[in-house]
């Protein structure tokens, strides 16, 4: 019996009818003679009793002043509910369930609470369960430091979670099941006509997350791509088999013959501020002062273009204030253009292909929208543009590079 891992993000969980469709999905899986592994978040969005924004507005609201040791503590409380709640289902359905904690399903982390690494992981516990034939439901985000403090994996924690057990487990497969029907060439509430992807690279789907998809988190991927897992992303409330992630020859398990598509899909970064630093004459210094000057305030930079004479980067609208503050202070007088975005064409078939940024022009052109920067890699080529352009650009590309068919 090969081992499948899945894991039910919140909305998977939140109601009773969606619960009966997860149990429902295990009961498939069970069928199909895997031992399963089931990897949960906690319950609902903010604003829900158990969800983990709630549980953090409610440390706000009587004190907020819990250190960050105590704050994962707090944090750790939803994911437990959730399993807990599953556990019984599953029970009373008459299959036999086991809860772990993040800890005792062996995840050893790093003491950086509220964004631990995983240091290592332990699952003998959780193949003593699965030899029992048993149901092991792990609670998600969560793990343990070698002192037996409680920490938490930081957003997108649970994804991490499930891909890793993934790789100590050598499973056949993670599910990632949202309630979305896997991955799309672009935003549905953005993009009406995107499609669903049938299949994706590691490298592909890292640059979309990157990059504003938010369906699964970046890191959770490149655990499964360095493991060679493959990982599925499905959807809850569809027996549909959702978006296979996997290398690329990997592919011909999803369909017969050549793989020939250049880019796989649009996403998008907004609230971006751009700002140009530059002097009259070449100056490395300025270079260096500028970007030294960021770190040492903490300032995140992105999109950066460097030049004899200057840089070009971007930052977030919430930092742009202060990074422009810093650069006063030090006789600069940097040119701002706040409320833009960045849209990226993402497709492992860019590499060395001539045409893709006449393409991203010729798209553009035609809507009348302006790039004010790009940059390219191997994979992705970033476009910025002004913040009100940024709906047109994206459904600009998505039907230039006939993503839609």
């Amino acid at each position: 019996m090969g081992i499948l891992v899945q894991k039910y993000g919140g909305t998977s969980l939140s109601t009773s009818e969606a619960r009966r469709l997860v149990i429902g999905h295990i009961k498939r899986e069970l069928d199909n003679q895997f031992q399963l592994v089931v990897v949960v978040s906690a319950m609902g969005r903010k604003g829900e009793p158990y969800a983990t924004d709630t549980l953090l507005d409610w440390a706000a609201s009587n004190g907020d002043s819990l250190p960050e040791r105590e704050r994962d503590l707090l944090m750790c409380c939803g994911e437990i509910i959730s399993a807990a709640t599953l556990c019984g289902l599953l029970e009373k359905e008459g299959i036999p369930a086991t809860v772990l904690t993040g800890a005792q399903a062996g995840f050893v982390t790093d003491n950086q609470f509220g964004n631990a690494r995983i240091l290592d992981i332990k699952p003998e516990r959780i193949l003593e369960e699965l030899g029992r034939d048993r149901v092991v439901i792990v609670t998600g985000f969560q793990g343990q430091t070698e002192n037996g403090d409680f920490t938490t994996l930081g957003r997108g924690g649970s994804d991490t979670s499930a891909t890793a057990l993934g790789a100590a487990l050598h499973a056949e497969m993670v599910d990632i099941y949202t309630d979305v029907n896997g991955i799309l060439t672009a935003d549905p509430r953005i993009v009406e006509d995107a499609k669903p992807l049938t299949y994706v690279s590691y490298t592909e789907i890292c640059n979309m997350a990157h990059h504003g998809a938010k369906v699964i988190h970046p890191r959770a991927v490149e655990i499964a791509m360095q493991a060679n897992v493959p990982v599925r992303v499905r959807s809850t409330f569809s027996d549909n088999e959702g978006t296979l992630v996997t290398h690329p020859e990997g592919f011909k398990d999803v369909q017969s013959g050549v793989v020939d598509r250049y880019v796989t899909g649009i996403a998008y970064v907004g609230h971006v501020t751009q700002i140009t630093v530059d002097s009259e004459q070449a100056n490395n210094q300025l270079q260096l002062k500028v970007f030294k000057a960021m770190a040492a305030n903490g300032i995140s930079v992105d999109f950066i273009n460097v030049t004899p004479t200057g840089a070009v980067y971007t930052v977030s609208d919430r930092e742009g204030a202060k990074a422009v503050k810093v650069l006063q202070e030090m006789d600069l007088e940097p040119r701002i253009v706040a409320g833009c975005a960045k849209v990226s064409v993402i497709g492992g078939g860019i590499n060395g292909v001539p045409g893709i940024m006449a393409t991203i022009v010729e798209a553009l052109a035609e809507a009348d929208i302006q790039i004010l920067q790009s940059a390219d890699s191997n994979t992705t080529i970033w476009v910025l543009v002004q913040k009100d352009d940024m709906v047109q650009a994206l459904r600009a590309l998505h039907t230039k590079f006939e993503l839609h068919r």
